[in-house]
């Protein structure tokens, strides 16, 4: 399947990241939410501050829960049209907003951004606020 959009955050920011992901399928829009991942939505429910404490914990190079995240988001962020940031975001989808560049993404940046990034020039468009990219869609 191929997506419009594919949707970066971090997991302690799940419920801004299913509120933009609700927002652009209403507008029509095909979105990836690796919290809709076969290997993630059974811990959606579960506290975002938890979840992500034990992840952390987790064996980045050999635990296969890792692996397979990592699998499912770098095949959907291929089929993606467009990379969405929805800060704030950590380390990982850092990395990913690098690997959407890379692969000739449009690149979107929502949320405020205070200090300067130089690398943030890897984004097109900026947004404040879900609403206002919202509001700027056809």
């Amino acid at each position: 399947m191929k997506f419009q959009y594919f949707v970066a955050s971090r997991w302690r920011n799940r419920d801004q990241v299913l509120e933009l992901v609700k927002k652009l399928r209403n507008k029509g829009k095909t979105v990836y939410c690796f919290f809709e991942s076969s290997i993630v939505a059974n811990r959606i429910n579960n506290n975002p501050e938890e979840e992500m404490k034990l992840f952390e914990k987790l064996d980045w190079q050999n635990d296969q829960f890792v692996k397979e995240v990592f699998k499912n988001d770098m095949e959907a962020e291929k089929k993606s049209e467009q990379f969405i940031m929805l800060l704030p975001a950590g380390k990982s989808v850092h990395i990913e907003a690098g690997v959407a560049y890379g692969l000739g993404k449009k690149c979107i940046l929502i949320g405020e951004q205070r200090e300067a990034e130089s690398l943030y020039q890897i984004f097109s468009e900026y947004y404040p606020t879900i609403d206002d990219f919202i509001t700027s869609l056809k």
